[in-house]
């Protein structure tokens, strides 16, 4: 029964292609695909075309079953159009009506066919209606894994471009953290510390914690991890931007990180100088000399 449900519905598109193709497409640009401009009507109309022939397709070898080899085309398809929707911002009701907008042009084919009967009518809306549920939720499940890929992408793009390993003076670095530090971040960190340390020979790096929110006692460990990796590379670190309620965070949790640690980066910046065997001094402000200015009571 299921086998000649499949046939009455590859018979129903083959039949009446010429007037689905157009019903759909006008139900999908009321729907307000085109309004995103992400694409165009041109594209709306051959992508409709070309998945309505690879159902007749499969629908005709493999009957209903979504499962069969007669639907990898179809299915294949629909996939490239989830990721490529899912990438172009689309939301996923935007990218399921794909599928499910061609319900309608479907049966009101199914209607217009006085040849069928009444049961032969009531089984193939049956049949269509469960196998586009199938498709559209597979449609849906490759958006939303392609949606998934997409956040991890960025999230890691976020991570790398908010721990930047900043150059403040020959052989003094700096690393400003914003945000939570997490065991997959606390590895991006040390990852770019290490390396910028070994491309300019530093001998310390100044951790900055201003832009970090909280310190429990799973972000001191992370940090620690920071600062033994950067003493194996033979850089000593200095840890500043520790507020007042940081502070006292720390000391209720017990947490030590057993390095000196400053208020703000300029007060560790200055005792990484000092460290360094360097000061930074205040000089007198030298005005440029105009040919009618006098030094010492001569004429310039």
């Amino acid at each position: 029964m299921a086998g000649q449900a499949g046939n009455d519905v590859a018979s129903l598109v083959s039949h009446n292609e010429k007037t689905i193709l157009p019903e759909w497409v006008e139900l999908q640009k009321k729907a307000g695909i085109l309004h995103t401009g992400r694409i165009s009507e041109g594209e709306l109309q051959s992508q409709s075309k070309d998945f309505l022939h690879l159902l007749h397709e499969a629908l005709r070898q493999g009957g209903t079953d979504t499962s069969r080899a007669a639907f990898e085309p179809a299915r294949a398809m629909l996939a490239e159009l989830s990721r490529s929707r899912a990438l172009q911002g689309f939301s996923p009701s935007e990218t399921a009506t794909f599928i499910f907008s061609l319900k309608q042009p479907l049966f009101n084919a199914l209607n217009r066919d006085k040849t069928l009967s009444a049961e032969q009518i009531a089984e193939t809306v049956w049949t269509s209606t469960m196998l586009l549920d199938e498709l559209g939720l597979f449609t849906l499940e490759i958006f939303q894994k392609a949606r998934e890929e997409v956040i991890v992408r960025q999230q890691r793009e976020i991570a790398e471009l908010s721990t930047p390993v900043v150059k403040l003076w020959d052989g003094i670095l700096a690393l400003p953290l914003i945000g939570t530090l997490d065991s997959q971040r606390t590895q991006v960190v040390m990852e770019n510390l290490l390396q910028t340390i070994v491309d300019v020979e530093a001998e310390i790096a100044i951790i900055d914690i201003t832009g970090v929110p909280t310190v429990d006692t799973l972000t001191a460990q992370h940090l620690l991890k920071t600062v033994a990796a950067a003493r194996l590379m033979g850089a000593d670190c200095l840890i500043s931007g520790i507020r007042p309620q940081i502070a006292q965070t720390m000391v209720h949790l017990g947490v030590e990180l057993n390095v000196i640690s400053k208020a703000s980066l300029a007060d560790a910046f200055a005792v990484a100088l000092r460290q360094t065997g360097r000061a930074v001094v205040k000089t007198r402000r030298v005005e440029a000399i105009g040919p009618d200015k006098k030094v010492g009571g001569q004429d310039a």
